[in-house]
Order: structure tokens, then sequence, then C-alpha cells
């Protein structure tokens, strides 16, 4: 297969994700982007033809050059989509990335806070960022889901909150008293400080008034652990491993876990089975009185 002829089929291949596929514009950068970096490397390296020994090669040289397996899976990835697609619409006859196999992903344990950080980080004066805090550890809230979420979703008699999570898929979770309790304050000083609140759906708003974004819910969560965390858990994500943790160092079922953090495969949650093992030799080390002997 001819680099040169590969090379003037990446308008084709972006032409299809716009077309057919429907991709947003940032989906279809980072492709064109993997694409052109795989070209460039074909240049650099004066390969003329291109086979299934050459990517192989590429995807060698990118971890022998230091990029992570997360990385280089993505990047094999766009490629066997670039392939597949030009065999799709009858410009290639095979994919040459198609019999490549992706590098295993190093597991990296998510990070998560002790109860006694969670404790000292929701000490907060602000009644919209105290609700927030509160509603991410009480419920285990991807930021997306929190920020998505409109007054009508907490039903405060039942103590429960409805949640939109990945794929549509709508679960309902129950309310923690002190989150409960914070959103009521929070809502009350929302009232007093903008008057009616009957055209304002969203639960979360900005200081415009407008509903809350990802990037801005990242800075009121950063703002609240740094004094806690170091900088690189200080993500909304760490209050949901949090969360999950802290249930299952209590006893709570594996199973029940997976439900509440909308994981449609179990596997996904036992990750946090080794968080709370490792947790717990902690303690042991600490508190046993023979465990350094």
């Amino acid at each position: 297969m001819d680099a040169e002829y590969l090379s003037s089929k990446l308008v084709d291949f972006v032409c299809y994700l716009e077309k057919e596929k429907n991709y947003s514009k940032h989906t279809i950068r980072a492709y064109r982007k993997d694409i052109e970096v795989f070209l460039d490397f074909l240049h650099d390296k004066e390969i003329s033809q291109v086979d299934g020994n050459v990517v192989s090669y590429y995807i060698a040289f990118l971890l022998k050059y230091g990029l992570d397996t997360s990385t280089v899976a993505r990047k094999l990835s766009s490629l066997k989509s670039f392939f597949k697609t030009l065999k799709k619409i009858g410009l290639i006859s095979d994919n040459p990335a198609d019999v490549i196999k992706t590098p295993k992903k190093k597991k990296h344990l998510p990070g998560f806070l002790t109860y006694e950080q969670i404790e000292e980080s929701l000490k907060i004066k602000d009644p919209r960022d105290c609700a927030i805090m509160e509603l991410l550890y009480s419920c285990g809230l991807r930021a997306s889901e929190l920020t998505g979420l409109d007054v009508s979703d907490i039903d405060f008699h039942k103590e429960e909150v409805r949640v939109m999570g990945k794929g549509g898929k709508e679960r309902i979770l129950p309310l923690g008293r002190r989150a409960g309790e914070a959103i009521l304050r929070y809502l009350r000083s929302r009232k007093s400080r903008q008057g009616d609140q009957r055209t304002l759906t969203a639960l979360f708003l900005n200081y415009r008034g407008g509903r809350l974004t990802s990037r801005s819910l990242q800075r009121i969560v950063r703002k609240h652990l740094i004094s806690v965390a170091r900088a690189s858990g200080t993500n909304p994500h760490i209050l949901r491993h949090s969360f999950a943790t802290h249930l299952l160092e209590r006893g709570a079922d594996l199973r029940a876990v997976q439900e509440l953090l909308g994981h449609s495969s179990l596997s996904t949650v036992q990750i946090y089975t080794h968080l709370t093992t490792k947790r717990l030799k902690e303690i042991y080390k600490k508190a046993h009185p023979r465990a350094e002997e």
C-alpha cells in the first residue's frame, strides 16, 4: 500500500467522519492529528509502502520513545479506524492495522481521600459550594451528572436524587441527610438572592445565573480540596472514588456499589476492592502490635 496514496486520502477520511459519522469537531481534530503523526513517521523514516509490519514497527517506536500505553492504544485505534474507513468506501483493499494487538494498558489505582480529609474539605461557608461537595461525595456522582441535575431531580420527601448517567441511563440514588440539608440551604440562599426561581430549572447555577459547567465545577472542587490533597487529587472524580471506597470499607456489597455508581460491568467496580485492601493494610500496619516486627 503506497504511503503517498494514503496521505492523499486523509481528506476522504475526515469527510466521512463529518458527514457519515457526524462526529464533533473536537473528535475529528483528534483523529486527524493521530493520522498526521503516523504519516509524518512514514515520511521521516522514508517508508514508501505500508503493511502490517510497518504499523507494528510504528507502535513499537511510540512505546520505545516513552508514550504511555493509553496514548499508544488510542493512536492505534485511530489508525484502525482510518484504514477500516478507507476500505469501506472502496479506496483500499485491506486493513494493515487490523491484526495489530492493542498494547495492554497499565492499571492505575484511582486515588481516594480518607474520611478525615473529606470532613475537613466539607467545612465550607458558601451554600452553593457546600451543596456541590456534599452531593458529589454523598452520591458518588460524575461531574457531568452533577452539572446536568435540575431542581426537579431532587425529591426531598423521598430523600432521593434522579440522575441521568452515561448512555442516557437513569438511576435513582438515596440522598444523604447532610447533602439534602446543604441543598436546601443553597436553594433558600439562591431564592433570596435572585428572586423568582420558576424559570431556573438547573440545580446548580454559576454567578451569571446560567447552568454550572464542568470546568467551573473542577475549579470549585479544586479550591476546597487543595488544602487536604495534592493537586493531582483535586479532580471531582476523586470524591466518586472516595464514595465507593468508603462504602466498601464499611461492608457494602460490591453489586450495590455497582448500582450506585451506575457501572454496567461489575469488573469496573472491582478496582475499588484493591483500594480497600491497600487501605486495610495501612490500618493494620499502624494498629497491629506485630505488624512491623
